[in-house]
């Protein structure tokens, strides 16, 4: 486990340029997990550097999939705390301090060249088969020259100095971590309009904001080096670095792509996954317990998460698993939770605000649809036919029970018998048709599929004599004509 010497103080701080995907979510959740295991504080930040990118909407999106997953932060933007604002954009004077401090301790300077000389250096660099590193040509402008760039139109940009010397950290996860300062270029750290950039105010912010843990993406691992020498320059306290591996689209290693699977958190949600099966899906991205246990409660989680048990190579996304997850959570849920959370699923095909009788009739079709859901948007299929009749008919169960001559006879002789019922129940609908079937001679598998397609349009699915009772007896008695229609005008 992590040694934690200070308070426990993490944050996660997206950028809002689109929607949270999966390795933003579960940067999220293990941040969060370390917090909660460590009683520490998880702060959210909102790291919007990129302002042309940057959206309201994207913000919003980011705040309702963190509510929905349970993330809930205990410091930073909506819920307030003692280092805000939590917006990078709304901190320009916290930074403006820190930028001055820089250039006036020579680790900052002012560059003026303009895009095609910058052009040119990259080319001269390639053609002598150099690092493409910017030669540091304003380093040493003089006041006077200076001058003349700006009566000249020039806006500068503010450069960081890279010091002649080996950059180094632990990471919690990977280890030590060595960076040679020749790797490295006097990178932007200022735009020319003012703007300070990522990595700037985000070592600034994790100082200010009294970060001890540093837990993000190993997409970050190239900008740790950067802010590690800023942080120096500056004389900052440095958070502990753990950098997660990254979440591959294949064994192969491929970037996990929207080929592989839906990547933005509300997509899922849309899609009918439940919140706690996508954290044990996440969680299980980098992360395992004991190399066995695959099922793991908030609350076990909460226990038990161990950044030392965090993986060094990428973990595979495997929709299969995680949809085997969700299976398992819809089937861990009550009736009533179930049916609540289908219910926003069924709102195109019924009504879902009435009555008692309509949630009691709600819960029974859920019932019966039982353990066949692995999302909650399933129950568009599974339920159609408990709400609508304009369904198509299985081309196959047609031709294998409805294609012989009688099929026609012997649905009439099964709507005149349901017809009889005076007590529309289980006992009563399975009396009429074994009478059919005993009278007739032929297997039960004969009388019912043709109900069932009438019934549904489908060969399998639930108990029929519970779906011809939630249907009702009207309208089971419509579907049968309706399917004699169909098969006396010869449309199969």
């Amino acid at each position: 486990m992590a040694t934690t010497t200070q308070p426990v103080r993490v944050r996660f701080a997206p950028s809002p340029t689109g929607y949270l995907h999966i390795g933003g979510a579960r940067t999220a959740l293990f941040n969060w997990l370390f917090a909660k295991r460590h009683n520490g504080t998880f702060i959210l930040r909102i790291d919007d550097t990129d302002e042309q990118r940057s959206t309201e909407s994207s913000m919003k999106q980011i705040y309702e999939s963190l509510n929905w997953l349970g993330f809930n932060w205990d410091e930073g933007e909506k819920v307030g705390g003692p280092y805000g604002p939590y917006i990078q954009s709304e901190r320009r004077s916290i930074y403006q301090e820190y930028i001055e401090k820089l250039i006036e301790s020579g680790h900052a300077y002012y560059c003026y060249c303009n895009s095609d000389e910058l052009a040119q250096m990259r080319q001269l660099a390639k053609d002598e088969n150099r690092p493409v590193h910017y030669n540091r040509k304003c380093l040493h402008l003089t006041k006077k020259s200076q001058k003349l760039m700006v009566e000249q139109g020039r806006k500068p940009v503010i450069r960081f100095k890279v010091p002649d010397q080996t950059v180094s950290f632990d990471d919690l996860i990977l280890g030590r971590i060595s960076t040679e300062s020749d790797t490295l270029q006097d990178e932007v750290i200022v735009k020319s309009n003012g703007s300070p950039l990522y990595n700037l105010t985000s070592i600034i912010d994790d100082h200010e904001m009294k970060i001890s843990h540093v837990i993000r993406g190993a997409d970050h691992l190239s900008n740790t080096p950067k802010q590690v020498l800023l942080a120096q320059a500056l004389e900052l306290d440095m958070p502990q670095f753990a950098h997660l591996p990254m979440v591959l689209g294949s064994s192969k290693g491929e970037k996990l792509s929207k080929r592989h699977g839906a990547t933005s958190i509300e997509q899922y949600r849309n899609e009918g996954y439940l919140p706690q099966a996508m954290i044990n899906f996440l969680v299980r991205l980098g992360w395992s317990l004991d190399d066995t246990t695959e099922i793991f409660s908030v609350s076990e989680l909460t226990q038990n998460f161990d950044i030392g048990r965090v993986g060094k190579s990428g973990s595979v996304f495997d929709i299969k698993k995680l949809r085997w997850l969700n299976g398992h959570y819809i089937n861990q849920l009550n009736l009533p939770e179930r049916t609540s959370a289908v219910i926003p699923f069924l709102q195109p095909l019924c009504s879902t605000d009435s009555t008692g009788l309509e949630v009691n009739r709600l819960e029974a079709i859920v019932s019966v649809i039982d353990d066949r859901l692995i999302t909650l948007a399933d129950i568009k299929e599974h339920a159609y036919h408990f709400f609508k009749d304009d369904f198509a008919y299985d081309p196959k169960g047609i031709k294998k029970w409805l294609s012989k001559d009688g099929s026609i006879s012997l649905l009439q002789m099964l709507h005149d018998a349901m017809e009889k019922i005076n007590t529309f129940d289980e006992k009563s609908v399975e009396t009429a048709i074994w009478s059919i079937v005993d009278s007739l001679g032929i297997k039960k598998v004969e009388g019912l599929q043709p109900i069932r397609i009438a019934i549904s349009g489908m060969t399998s699915g639930p108990s029929l004599f519970e779906m011809v009772i939630l249907v009702g007896q009207s309208e089971t008695l419509k579907r049968i004509k309706r399917l004699i229609t169909y098969l006396s005008k010869g449309e199969n």
